[in-house]
């Protein structure tokens, strides 16, 4: 009966979306103050009913309802109770339900911080979201419904869920991978509404700003969080596989960030307007186009969730119904999107556009090779090839190092117009000093002339030192220093944050991929292997027991230089409910270094298999995302964006718009 209830709040949650989707609009239309009032209630409601149902579905498995389908699916009753909560998001249907229930959340939050936008406005943004909402549910209810029973024969026990996934980290990285993808739905309703409305100035920019750089900055740590997990839980000891179902999300993060560069012009100086509104449909489309690529059954991955192609056709249909519908309004509104002021070739302005269409066209790259394996599969009929490493990594890195060059010049150039002796001024000491310790510090280091991590260590100096004198020309002319670092701007700080975050995340992941070695060994007890400067000497195998699985974990000792270091307990597990091998590994994490060991089988008398891994700086590629999130966080807390001044503009009598709202600026 409970299920049951759960199905109704379910059916309550998509009715409701249907009259936000309608009245709020029409009301809009119409000047109707009342229907336009609806639009915050509704969304309300919306919220409420989501979160019954999530709750009864979590109620499901917390108690061992194998009657539900879904739950006999992804869980079991030796599964630990923190898993049997998140087992909600380990499958298809109850990630759809919380993926649906993200977007209530984000629903919600814009309907209580926008008290200070036009009503109107709101009610569109608002109504945009419910008819997502009102996809998303109709999905769930016609092919995924997560209360679909086992009936009249339930099972005794469940399935158990995925072993890979009975992780710490993926309590924490579906939602906010979720939660991040859902979020550019709302620049995206902005968006939309913007053209609806024909009003897209700096106001409608300083508006959107906030929602894009906390969305931006949660997909960060998602993207973060699911590069750990893959790195300790699946054994192979790297950080990013370039998986066709990882890089969906890393297409939406390249354009969001795209577009919040694209916003900050547009709230400035009121550019780039089209390409703002544009990035915002495309990045919008990206989250769908991962929701697709995850839910067609178009590939088999850890992190696919279903093999149902009608599924993938209703998406597939979906995301032509919401995205051409939004191209077809871009195209018609296109003349009221021009740009009313100019700007020279030196200017910041231009540095922004390039660093967008650098994002853009790597973006673009990224998409090709993620689909093209499918596209070929499905014209010739033959088997799934794929695109690997080598594809993307000579396209992508190149457009990484130009971005770099980019991200040292932007932020210290000027709007509007910026002189070429202005440029050499602030950046030639800049550059020099680059220079000079990019290259020495490599050459003293390695006694060496590594050419590669030269050309890396060269550009993280020049942003680095790039910011630095940034900083310094902003307050040169502040009493003291401290006075002056006051008077800077939260988002100021935000952006200086989140730029040196991305560096550091590039030069870990350029240099742990340059100097880290492995080594794989077949070792008897006693026996030891020698990488670099760790000797590690195996000392046997020891049973244990999980709460639902069974393991072999080996005792490694290390010694560094010939003295001890420390113990490494890697471990080989098999869940008992699935009959399901996982790994679990013995990692030393460092700042500079990490030291990994994957157990592999046992062989003949004893002797077992392993890899031994040494990846300097691998720590710096989610040291620097976390930094880039923080970045992003701390421009939304920035008082600017929620505070807008309201002006009556004289004439013969005060002036205001059509639905009686003074006329808001940002």
């Amino acid at each position: 009966m409970i299920p049951e209830l759960g199905n109704f709040s379910l059916i309550l949650a998509f009715a409701l979306s249907i009259l936000l989707g309608i009245f709020p609009m029409v009301g809009a239309a119409r000047q109707n103050q009342l229907w336009m009032g609806l639009a915050r209630p509704l969304t309300a409601g919306v919220f409420v009913f989501l979160s019954i149902s999530l709750a009864i579905l979590a109620y499901s498995f917390v108690t061992d309802d194998f009657s539900v389908q879904f739950v006999a699916n992804h869980s079991n009753s030796m599964l630990p109770l923190r898993y049997k909560l998140t087992a909600v998001w380990g499958g298809h249907e109850g990630s759809f339900l919380f993926w649906t229930w993200m977007l209530g959340g984000w629903m919600l939050a814009v309907a209580i911080f926008s008290k200070s936008m036009p009503t109107e406005f709101v009610a569109r943004v608002l109504s945009i979201m419910g008819l997502i909402s009102v996809g998303y549910t109709l999905f769930m209810l016609a092919t995924s419904n997560p209360f679909d029973r086992a009936l009249p024969l339930s099972p005794a026990d469940g399935a158990d869920l995925n072993a890979a996934l009975q992780d710490f980290a993926f309590i924490i990285h579906p939602p906010s991978l979720y939660m991040g993808y859902v979020g550019f739905s709302v620049v995206f309703a902005f968006a939309i509404a913007a053209l609806i409305s024909g009003r897209l100035d700096s106001a409608w920019a300083r508006w959107c700003r906030p929602w894009a750089n906390a969305a931006w900055a949660i997909l960060t740590l998602g993207l973060s969080l699911g590069s750990w997990w893959a790195y300790y839980e699946l054994g192979w000891g790297g950080w990013w596989a370039w998986d066709p179902v990882e890089n969906p999300p890393l297409i939406t993060w390249l354009l969001g960030a795209a577009m919040i560069h694209s916003l900050a012009a547009t709230e400035k100086r009121g550019v780039f307007k089209s390409w703002t509104v544009l990035l915002a449909i495309m990045a919008f489309a990206s989250s769908l186009l991962g929701t697709f690529i995850t839910r067609s059954g178009l590939l088999t991955s850890v992190h696919a969730f279903a093999s149902d192609p009608t599924r993938g056709v209703y998406i597939l249909g979906f995301l032509g119904l919401i995205i051409g519908g939004s191209l077809l309004l871009y195209a018609i509104r296109a003349p009221i999107l021009k740009s009313e002021f100019g700007f020279g070739g030196w200017s910041r302005e231009v540095f922004l556009l390039a660093n967008n269409l650098i994002l853009v066209v790597a973006s673009a790259a990224i998409l090709l090779g993620t689909l093209y394996p499918m596209v070929y599969q499905a014209v010739t009929g033959g088997d799934l090839i794929s695109v690997g490493p080598p594809y993307f990594n000579t396209i992508f890195l190149p457009l990484v190092g130009i971005l770099v060059l980019l991200l040292g010049v932007g932020p210290v150039a000027r709007w509007k117009k910026t002189s070429r002796a202005y440029l050499i001024k602030q950046l030639s000491k800049v550059a020099i000093a680059a220079l000079v310790i990019g290259v020495a510090l490599p050459v003293l280091l390695t006694l060496g002339v590594p050419l590669t991590t030269i050309i890396v260590t060269v550009l993280a100096c020049w942003v680095i030192f790039s910011l630095l004198r940034d900083l310094q020309s902003k307050i040169a002319n502040k009493p003291d220093v401290w006075s002056g670092l006051k008077s800077l701007p939260v988002s100021y700080w935000g952006m200086q944050l989140a730029h040196f975050g991305f560096v550091m995340t590039m030069a870990g992941g350029c240099l742990t991929s340059i100097y880290s070695v492995e080594k794989s060994v077949l070792l008897d007890p006693g026996e030891s292997a020698e990488l670099g400067r760790y000797t590690f000497v195996f000392e046997g195998i020891e049973p244990v027991q999980g709460p639902n699985f069974i393991a072999d974990e080996a005792s490694i000792e290390v010694l560094r230089d010939g003295v001890y270091f420390r113990h490494l307990y890697p471990q080989k597990q098999l869940y008992t409910a699935s009959n399901t091998p996982a790994t679990h590994m013995g990692i030393d994490g460092r700042f500079f270094r990490d030291l990994f060991v994957t157990l592999g089988d046992a062989r003949n008398q004893g002797a077992w298999s392993m890899t031994l891994y040494i990846k300097p700086f691998v720590r710096w590629v989610w040291i620097g995302t976390i930094f880039i999130a923080a970045g992003g966080i701390l421009a939304v807390t920035d008082k600017r964006y929620r505070r807008f001044k309201v002006r009556q503009v004289q004439r013969a009598a005060p002036v205001t718009n059509k639905d009686s709202q003074p006329v808001v600026e940002g």
